[in-house]
C-alpha cells in the first residue's frame, strides 16, 4: 500500500519519501523539510501514535494525516489528541486522501501541542491529566472539557454561547450552567494555589490567562 500511495502521490505532482517503519519515519520527519506527513498507525518498531507524540513533544508542527485500519471514534480521538491534524480510516478514498493533503498544505504547520499549557497549568488530553506544576488536579469530565476548551483558546475572551456550543454541544442549555462550572473550575485550578487565571470579562465571557498571580 505504501508503494502504491507513493506512485499515486507522485502522479499528482508530490515529491515523496517513503519510510517502512516508525523509527525510520521519525528520523525522516526530524531531519527533512516536509510540507506534510502521511503516517500509518500500525508501524513496525514504533507506532504512528508514538511518532506523532514525539514530534509534537519536540515542537515539530509539520501537518500530519494519520491512516489506520482502526475505524473507531476513540482511535481517531487518540490520534487527534496526540497532535495529528487529520485522520483517515482504511479503506479510504484516494481522491479524499489527496484532497485532505492539499487542505493541510494550504493550512500549513500550526501548533498542535500534545500537552496544553498556561504558565504552570498543564492539561494532557490523551491521558486526561491536569496539573498545576507538579500537583495533580482531579476534574470531572465536564470540568475537564471546559478547561480544555479554554486552554485551546488561551488568552482569548470566549462567550457563554461559545462555551455551550463546544462543551455542552448545544445552545439550548441554560447559560447560567456555564457560570456554575466556571466556579467549580476556579475552586480547583486557582483558589488552592492563590491564582486567578480563569477570569470573568464582564458582559463578554471568560478568559484563561497564563499568569494569574
Amino acid at each position: 500500500m505504501a508503494a502504491a500511495l507513493k506512485r499515486g502521490l507522485q502522479a499528482e505532482g508530490f515529491a515523496v519519501d517513503l519510510a517502512h517503519d516508525g523509527e525510520d519515519g521519525l528520523h525522516c520527519a526530524r531531519t527533512g523539510e516536509y510540507d506534510v506527513v502521511v503516517l500509518d498507525i500500525m508501524l513496525p518498531k514504533l507506532s504512528g501514535y508514538n511518532v506523532c507524540k514525539r514530534l509534537r513533544a519536540e515542537e515539530n508542527w509539520v501537518p500530519i494525516l494519520m491512516l489506520s485500519a482502526k475505524d473507531g471514534e476513540y482511535d481517531m480521538a487518540d490520534g487527534l489528541d496526540l497532535g495529528a491534524d487529520d485522520y483517515l480510516a482504511k479503506p479510504f478514498s484516494y481522491v479524499v486522501l489527496v484532497a485532505r493533503l492539499r487542505a493541510l498544505l494550504r493550512r500549513g504547520g500550526t501548533r498542535r501541542p500534545a500537552v496544553l499549557r498556561a504558565a504552570d497549568l498543564s492539561l494532557d488530553p490523551a491521558r486526561r491529566l491536569v496539573a498545576r506544576g507538579e500537583t495533580p488536579i482531579e476534574l470531572t469530565p465536564r470540568e475537564f472539557s471546559l478547561l480544555e476548551f479554554l486552554m485551546r483558546r488561551h488568552d482569548e475572551v470566549v462567550s457563554k454561547s461559545e462555551i455551550l456550543e463546544h462543551v455542552w454541544d448545544t445552545y439550548d442549555t441554560d447559560p447560567n450552567v456555564v457560570e456554575v462550572y466556571v466556579g467549580y473550575l476556579r475552586r480547583k485550578i486557582d483558589t488552592p494555589f492563590g491564582r486567578s487565571t480563569l477570569q470573568t470579562v464582564r458582559g463578554a465571557g471568560y478568559r484563561l490567562v497564563g499568569d494569574g498571580n
